[in-house]
């Protein structure tokens, strides 16, 4: 396959950090599984965009994640002296058995079905506060006022955050998403990224020691208590994982909720369907996380040669599978793909990726989403969108996500 494999108007093919591609990825994606389904970028990345490919590759055990090689080969070999970098390799998302395994292990108990159920009541509380704050003002940013406060508090509440700590939560920039997008990080940004990660290792530090001496009924208890009942974690594992689970468990949430509620809106069929028909909700948020996934992309390595869809794919290379565009292939969604369909049968998404890094999250986002968007629809049933055709999208790839989101009612 070739890496010259123009686009339309003569540009690249893949460019995911151009205005024009984050505005709408997927005629980009389109043209991608017509014209080069196994693409090679000029960082020498594979990318897979057909639904078969991507499936295969976030399950086949002949693919991992290999990070700190992976990152070394893209960066130079003193790229893991970075605190960011550095972190991000105790990840669990980052990592391989048979640490990935010990890692999940520890957390999984707090996502079992059973206890994300338990919490609808504090999700409908919150929701419901949420529009009770600003119900009186006729107008909110849908993003700030509403879609971002849901899955933060959420977040907060399993981990253990005291709530005089939050507001700084509820403020904090979220501009921690071009980590994950395949463009490496520029100087400027990876000194950014380092300043972060060593806030949010202080904090988390403080307050796993405040749980060593009155523990809670939280997450943070039960890892710290796991790491001394056999060094289980280490520390900086610890404390990585925590800023993982406390970035992946509100960003792709926030964006889940807008992203739908801006595709509902852009398709007001769809919306006064859904409004008539409040019992197809469940159904519509799988067409949510179809339509336009909160999360683009995931990345695997080849941990040995590999032929992918007739391309020899050598070991150590990069894979790059386009979760918004299997999410759109025509082989497996035949009935118009492109459209917003919240009757639609038989909707998998891939947007919560797949294999063993299945998103841990995945049905407590779609149930916070599913509150928040009914929730919405029943209280403010006149609310309007302000400009549904050119909202302001955040310059990151990886996590598709609006900035903003003003709405009146």
């Amino acid at each position: 396959m070739n890496e010259h494999v123009q686009g339309a108007g003569g540009g690249p093919l893949f460019n995911p950090l151009s205005p024009d591609f984050i505005r709408d990825p997927y005629p980009h994606y389109d043209r991608l599984r017509t014209l080069d389904p196994i693409h090679v970028t000029p960082f020498g990345q594979f990318v897979t965009s057909r639904h078969a490919d991507v499936s295969l590759v976030m399950r086949d055990k002949r693919f991992g994640k290999d990070f700190v090689e992976r990152t070394t080969r893209r960066y130079g070999p003193e790229i893991m002296n970075e605190p960011v970098f550095r972190s991000m390799s105790y990840w669990m998302l980052q990592a391989d058995p048979p640490d990935h395994t010990r890692l999940r292990g520890l957390v999984v108990k707090a996502f079992t079905a059973r206890r994300v159920e338990d919490m609808r009541p504090r999700i409908q509380q919150i929701v419901d506060e949420a529009i009770d704050a600003v119900i009186e003002r006729g107008h909110m940013d849908l993003i700030e006022d509403f879609a971002f406060r849901l899955p933060v508090t959420i977040i907060c509440d399993m981990l253990g955050i005291p709530e005089e700590h939050r507001e700084v939560f509820y403020k904090s920039s979220r501009d921690g998403g071009r980590l994950l997008d395949p463009v490496p990080l520029s100087a400027e940004e990876i000194k950014q990224g380092n300043a972060g990660n060593l806030m949010a290792q202080m904090y988390f530090q403080q307050l796993f020691e405040l749980r060593r001496r009155t523990p809670g009924d939280d997450l943070i208890t039960q890892l710290v208590q796991a790491e001394e009942d056999g060094n289980k974690l280490t520390n900086e594992e610890l404390t990585a994982n925590i800023i993982l689970l406390f970035g992946a468990g509100h960003e792709t949430t926030v964006n889940l909720i807008g992203n739908g509620l801006l595709a509902l809106h852009r398709n007001p069929d769809q919306l006064a369907l859904l409004k008539a028909r409040p019992e197809l909700m469940e159904g519509a948020i799988e067409e949510f996380l179809r339509y336009d996934s909160s999360v683009q992309m995931t990345g695997r390595v080849a941990l040995e040669d590999v032929d992918l869809g007739g391309v020899k794919i050598p070991k150590g290379e990069s894979v790059l599978c386009l979760l918004g565009s299997a999410n759109r292939d025509p082989a497996v969604y035949p009935d118009r793909p492109d459209r917003l369909d919240v009757t639609r049968a038989n909707v998998k998404p891939l947007s919560f990726g797949g294999g063993i890094h299945f998103c841990l999250g995945a049905q407590l986002a779609r149930i916070e989403a599913e509150i928040a968007i009914a929730t919405l629809l029943r209280r403010l049933p006149d609310l309007r969108i302000d400009d549904v055709e050119n909202p302001e999208w955040r310059p990151t790839f990886v996590l598709r996500g609006l900035k903003r989101l003003p709405a009146s009612w």
